[in-house]
């Protein structure tokens, strides 16, 4: 697994239209470049996270009991 830190994070700038470097408050972060307010993901790469997440998840669920009466 890739070492994470601070100094080699992106986030995306959609004024920048890519992914920037990033000055972190509080509530929200910012893109050094522009200064405009940076997301974890573009749109596209958001889209794809989820429709992988989607099909991570486990088909189907609890299996139906067989009949009522019985576990009465």
């Amino acid at each position: 697994m890739d070492q994470l830190d601070f100094y080699n994070d992106l986030k995306f700038c959609h004024h920048c239209d890519q992914y920037v470097r990033y000055l972190m408050s509080m509530e929200h972060s910012y893109c050094v470049a522009c200064g405009n307010k940076v997301r974890l993901f573009s749109e596209s790469d958001w889209s794809a996270f989820n429709e992988t997440m989607a099909n991570k998840r486990p088909k189907g669920g609890r299996p139906r009991k067989k009949n009522a009466a019985e576990s009465a």
